[in-house]
């Protein structure tokens, strides 16, 4: 059997193990995972989330393993689903619910994989709580070292599939978390001011991590929800900041699967790619224009649409927000987007912005240095705030938390400087100095480049090549150098964002799997050098 190590049991992981499966050609694979539980995830985990963490994708949006998220949800008992806040009269396939129980599905899923391979005449180890320390291309395959796990183990192909990188966190400094996931949810916050860096899902989540050690969130009569904290916590006050203090839409109404785009079509991309790199930003975006406006034609009025180019387009995409500040707006946008959720409606020009950043994402490896610029200050953050929008519920929650008085958002501006000192955080702007005993940053994951590997020997022969980010293919596999080549799937996340900025997410994860598993799959070509 050809010997294939899957370094990382998260979803991509999980669903490039369930693509092999599918080809059904029998292999000896062997699963590395840091963690305690193989099959969860980081993101899913119940150590690094709590119960009040929602998964912003729902059942619908999911790609099936076994069985479908919604399917697999109606399984469980009554018991089961309480433990999370959840009922099963409520159950639908556009529901968000907490991550952890998202979680539950992976590791449940991952274990039928296991047995199911083992049936088909698969050779499977699984290495729990067993990281992996080095990675090394040689002559003869893939080494590959980890600790608390077996001897140093060859294999034809290895693929990385290790998902988000998140400092690691100092257990003796409780006043300072460098990400929500380094230490927070086993921390004991006190009632006291409290930073949060980031106004997305991950800075929302981060609060609402803070606020349960301080009270409960209690469902009305009227279908509202209140935040009722204890006795003795009237010192909690949380202030969320971001550049521009915008807070994310709700997650809204729209067809799934998505329905084809008229105009920026693969094709249209393809050729615009081929006219050349100079001016390619302004072109794709004189596409995006026509699309928008074949959508939504009163919309792109309202906006003066025909007046906007790739740069002031963001501008208008966020007026509505900076005009009536964040909370104001969040009630607003909660309210249009449940009334359209029970209407079934679809609001053409988000549907639009939804369906187009996966279309506009293939010219990023093709931009100018000046136009890679413009468009990760301009049309990537207008696609990440539509596509990143978050579940209702965690607009109620914030809320309820503004109505108690414990809630606020910062703008700060373009320009800031940030103090980590032993006892508080400042942050200093032009204008005002904050201080904070508690800072959290939940700016969520950035991009990684070669020298941030965490295996020594695969960076050295990656550092050869002189670029400071991995080639990798259009099959994920690593490109250069030709030592390396036709040996390693790719599919770190944090490493390709930079030509990929929207490659983060189930449904990427999924696809990652199965092009990798062909990759797998293909004939090894043996490195010419070395």
């Amino acid at each position: 059997m050809r010997k294939v190590a899957i370094i990382g049991a998260g979803p991509t992981g999980i669903y490039t193990f369930y693509s092999l499966l599918k080809h059904n050609e029998p292999l000896s694979i062997a699963v590395y995972e840091q963690a305690r539980e193989a099959g969860v995830g980081m993101p899913y985990s119940d150590e690094e989330n709590s119960r009040m963490m929602l998964a912003n994708i729902a059942s619908i949006e999911i790609p099936p393993i076994f069985s479908t998220y919604i399917d697999w949800l109606r399984s469980r008992s009554e018991s089961n689903l309480a433990r999370y806040g959840v009922e099963h009269s409520s159950l639908h396939i556009r529901q968000f619910l907490p991550r952890i129980l998202l979680g539950e599905y992976f590791r449940d899923q991952f274990l039928q994989l296991v047995e199911q391979a083992r049936k088909q005449g698969f050779d499977i180890q699984v290495h729990e709580s067993c990281q992996v320390t080095d990675i090394e291309v040689a002559a003869d395959g893939v080494r590959l070292w980890a600790q608390n796990g077996p001897e140093p183990a060859l294999f034809e192909y290895a693929v990385i599939a290790t998902g988000h990188v998140w400092p690691e966190e100092d257990p003796t400094v409780r006043t300072f978390f460098p990400s929500p996931w380094s230490g927070l949810m086993e921390a004991k916050i006190p009632a006291s001011k409290v930073g949060i860096m980031g106004t997305s899902l991950s800075g929302i989540d981060a609060a609402m991590a803070v606020v349960i050690q301080h009270g409960d969130f209690v469902e009305t009569d009227d279908e509202k929800i209140e935040f009722r904290p204890d006795q003795g916590c009237e010192g909690l006050k949380i202030v969320l900041m971001s550049r521009s203090g915008i807070l994310p839409e709700a997650d809204f109404y729209c067809p799934i699967p998505y329905e084809p785009l008229a105009i920026v079509t693969e094709q249209a991309i393809k050729q615009e790619i081929a006219n050349g790199e100079n001016g390619l930003l302004d072109r794709v975006f004189e596409l995006v224009k026509k699309e928008i406006e074949q959508a939504d034609p009163a919309w792109s009025a309202h906006i003066s649409l025909e007046t906007l180019d790739a740069d002031s387009f963001t501008e208008a995409w966020f007026a509505d927000r900076h005009e009536n500040g964040p909370f104001r707006w969040a009630e607003s946008n909660l309210q249009e987007v449940e009334r359209n959720k029970r209407d079934r409606k679809t609001v053409p020009w988000r549907y639009a912005i939804l369906r187009l950043h996966e279309a506009v994402q293939e010219i990023v490896p093709h931009l100018t240095e000046r136009d890679s610029e413009r468009f990760n200050a301009g049309l990537a953050r207008v696609f990440i705030d539509n596509y990143a929008a978050i579940p209702s519920q965690s607009i109620r929650r914030l809320l309820a938390l503004r109505e108690a008085g414990i809630i606020s958002i910062l703008a700060l501006g373009q320009d800031y400087k940030l103090d980590i000192k032993e006892r508080q955080t400042v942050i200093s702007t032009d204008e005002n100095v904050y201080e904070f005993d508690v800072f959290i940053d939940a700016r969520g994951q950035k991009a990684l480049k070669t020298k941030d590997l965490p295996f020594p020997s695969l960076r050295k022969q990656l550092e050869t090549t002189g670029d400071d980010i991995p080639e990798v293919g259009d099959d994920y596999t690593l490109l250069e150098p030709a030592s390396v080549r036709g040996r390693i799937a790719f599919g770190a996340l944090p490493y390709l964002m930079h030509d990929k900025p929207f490659v983060q997410g189930l449904t990427v994860s999924a696809e990652m799997g199965e092009v990798m598993a062909k990759a797998i799959l293909k004939p090894v070509r043996q490195p010419t050098s070395f």
